[in-house]
């Protein structure tokens, strides 16, 4: 064990997934505490649905993925936001209605990508990426992108989570809701295009809602939360791709898609904090008796 980890640590595509891995599941860790507690669940699911036509976009155009990711998540966190925004209940109409037609037009860039492209690896890139394949030269920018969106959830913190608690009062006290919920929803899709890149398109919505789902078993705290959940994912992503590096010497030289084995921790994980909070109140009542 001690020669894999050794092996491990100075590889260096295993030094550029962690540090690529630890900035997305910081900024996913924290902006899906506010996911889940403002019902947004599904918004981010489409989201990072979304970003494969970006993604697929910039394949067939033989750019980076990640601008495309970027720029597909934000135009459509924008255009949800504007179709339903003057009806809370009409969030998800919009969210449904943005998102059929993203994957409408992911299908024809995919199949684009195959037949002008050449390429049959599109499909798999796009939709379930890997750690190990990111470019280091993309390193600095995943930085700066997981830094603005911090910087955007530091910023309409306040608003944010007082609009979460009631709309209605929090328009009372003066704030800006439209615009709170409008820059967070670009936060969220600025978190799960960076994790699109990372674990895929389809897989990115694990590292969304598992941490933070985790972390809100035992707070409810925002604050509290979020670090928990930061915590908990950066955790996650490093068993991942530990397991998968290590994985490599235990079928003769095929390891677990990297994207895999970070999804199956993120889940475990989940299934034993549920576990363990099921039990607080058998283990109440007995220290109690």
């Amino acid at each position: 064990m001690s020669a894999v980890l050794s092996a491990f640590f100075v590889s260096p595509t295993v030094q550029t997934a962690l540090v690529v891995g630890t900035v997305v599941a910081v900024v996913s860790g924290i902006v899906g505490v506010f996911t889940i507690t403002r019902g947004q669940s599904f918004a981010g699911h489409a989201l990072a649905d979304l970003g494969a036509v970006g993604g697929s976009g910039a394949f067939l155009l033989g750019v980076s993925q990640l601008w495309g990711f970027v720029l597909a998540g934000v135009v459509s966190a924008v255009a949800m936001e504007a179709i339903g925004t003057r009806r809370l209940e009409g969030r998800d109409v919009a969210t449904g209605v943005v998102f059929g037609a993203g994957m409408g037009l992911t299908a024809l860039f995919l199949t684009l990508d195959t037949l002008i492209g050449g390429s049959s690896n599109a499909a798999i890139s796009v939709l379930f990426g890997s750690l190990f394949s990111v470019d280091s030269r993309l390193v600095p920018v995943i930085v700066a992108l997981g830094a603005a969106t911090l910087a955007i959830v530091a910023a309409v913190w306040r608003w944010v989570s007082l609009e979460t608690l009631d709309r209605d009062l929090a328009a009372a006290r003066g704030v800006p809701t439209r615009g709170a919920s409008t820059l967070f929803l670009i936060a969220l899709a600025l978190s799960v295009q960076l994790s699109s890149l990372s674990i895929g398109a389809i897989l990115s919505t694990a590292l969304l809602i598992g941490p933070a789902a985790t972390a809100l078993l035992f707070t409810r705290r925002l604050g509290t939360a979020a670090a928990l959940a930061a915590v908990i994912a950066v955790g996650q992503v490093g068993v991942g791709c530990l397991v998968s590096f290590a994985s490599y010497d235990w079928f003769g030289g095929n390891s677990w898609p990297v994207s895999f084995t970070i999804v199956a921790a993120v889940f475990l994980t989940y299934m034993g904090a549920r576990a363990v909070d099921a039990l607080r109140p058998l283990v109440h009542r007995t220290a109690v008796a």
